[in-house]
C-alpha cells in the first residue's frame, strides 16, 4: 500500500502492549458474533437487518463522539480521505451483509473459517494490484487452504446438502470484502484519529445496509424483543468493542498482522457454538478447518516486511 503521511499522534502507540491488548479484546468480542447472529435469526430478525442494525447502533454511539472531539480534524479533511473512508464503509457493509447471510445456509464453524481467509485475499490482491511476487510459502499456504476448503465444502454438502455451498461461497466473498475494508483502513488510520475514522465508516456501512434491507423488502415488523436484544448485544460486543479494537490496532500494525490474530476467532466461535447452538463439528470439518487455518498462517507469515516504514498489506 502507498505510504500515508503520519500525523502527530501516529508516531507510536501509547505503549508497545496496547495494540496487542486491543487485538486480544477484539478477537474475544468478535468470536461471539456468529452465535449472536444465529440467536437473532432464530427470533425472526432478517439477516440484512441484523447486519444493518448492529452497525447503526454503533454509528449512533461513535458519530457524536467524532463530532465533539474531532472538529478541527473534520475541517481539515481532504476529499480523498472522505472518499477512502466512504469506500471503507461500503466494503464493511458488503462484508457484514454477505457474512450474516451466509449463516442461514451453513454452520458457524464453516462460515467463520471461510470468512477468516482474509490474508489469502490480501496476498492475492498484492500480486494482482501491486504486482508483488508471491513467495513459495504463500503459494503453499494458499494451496493448503484451498485443500481444506474443498474438504469442508464436501463435508457440508454431505451433512447439510447443496444449500450449504451457497453459505460457504458467501462467507468467502465476505472475506474478500473484509480484506478490502482492512486494507483501506490501514491506509487511512496512520493519518486519521480513531473516533473520526469509525465516525465516517460506521454510518456509511449502516446506511448502505439499511438501504439494501429496505430495497430487498426484508420484513422487520414481526421482530421480537428477544431478537432485537441479541442484535443490541451484537452491536455492543463484536461491533463497538471488537471492530473498534481492530481499527485502533490498524494505526500501529499491518493489516496482515491483524488478520493473523483473527485466526483465533474460528476456534472461539466453534467452541461457543457447541453449547449455544448444539453445532458439533464433524471430523472432516475439523480436518478441513485446521488445513485452512494452517494455510492462512503459512501465507500470512510469508508477508514481506514493510520497506521504509510503509505499512504493509
Amino acid at each position: 500500500m502507498i505510504r500515508g503521511r503520519m500525523d502527530a499522534h501516529a508516531a507510536r502507540p501509547p505503549s508497545r502492549a496496547m495494540p496487542g491488548a486491543a487485538l486480544v479484546v477484539g478477537v474475544a468480542a468478535v468470536s461471539s458474533a456468529a452465535i449472536l447472529v444465529s440467536l437473532a435469526r432464530a427470533h425472526g430478525i432478517p439477516a440484512l437487518w441484523i447486519a444493518g442494525l448492529r452497525v447503526s447502533v454503533a454509528a449512533l454511539v461513535v458519530v457524536p463522539v467524532a463530532v465533539a472531539r474531532c472538529r478541527g480534524e473534520i475541517r481539515s479533511l481532504s476529499g480523498k480521505d472522505v472518499g477512502l473512508g466512504a469506500a471503507s464503509g461500503a466494503f464493511l457493509a458488503l462484508h457484514f451483509g454477505l457474512w450474516t447471510t451466509s449463516l442461514d445456509s451453513t454452520s458457524v464453524m464453516s462460515s467463520v473459517v471461510f470468512v477468516s481467509t482474509n490474508p489469502l485475499f490480501v496476498a492475492i490482491a498484492s500480486a494482482v494490484l501491486f504486482r508483488e511476487t508471491l513467495r513459495g510459502a504463500t503459494v503453499a499456504g494458499i494451496a493448503a487452504a484451498m485443500a481444506g476448503g474443498v474438504i469442508v465444502g464436501l463435508a457440508d454438502v454431505a451433512q447439510a446438502g447443496s444449500a450449504s455451498t451457497r453459505g460457504d461461497v458467501l462467507a468467502l466473498l465476505a472475506a474478500a470484502s473484509g480484506s478490502a475494508y482492512l486494507l483501506v483502513g490501514r491506509r487511512l488510520r496512520p493519518r486519521m484519529s480513531l473516533p473520526l475514522y469509525v465516525g465516517i465508516v460506521y454510518p456509511v456501512a449502516a446506511g448502505a445496509l439499511v438501504a439494501t434491507a429496505l430495497i430487498a423488502g426484508a420484513p422487520l415488523q414481526h421482530a421480537s424483543l428477544a431478537g432485537l436484544t441479541w442484535v443490541a448485544f451484537l452491536a455492543i460486543g463484536p461491533q463497538l468493542l471488537g471492530h473498534t479494537s481492530y481499527n485502533y490496532a490498524l494505526k500501529y500494525v499491518s493489516a496482515t498482522f491483524v488478520t493473523i490474530t483473527l485466526l483465533a476467532e474460528p476456534i472461539g466461535a466453534t467452541l461457543l457454538a457447541i453449547p449455544a447452538l448444539g453445532q458439533v463439528p464433524t471430523l472432516p470439518r475439523v480436518v478441513g478447518g485446521v488445513l485452512i487455518l494452517c494455510g492462512i498462517l503459512i501465507a500470512a507469515r510469508a508477508e514481506k516486511p514493510p520497506r521504509n516504514g510503509a505499512p504493509s498489506v
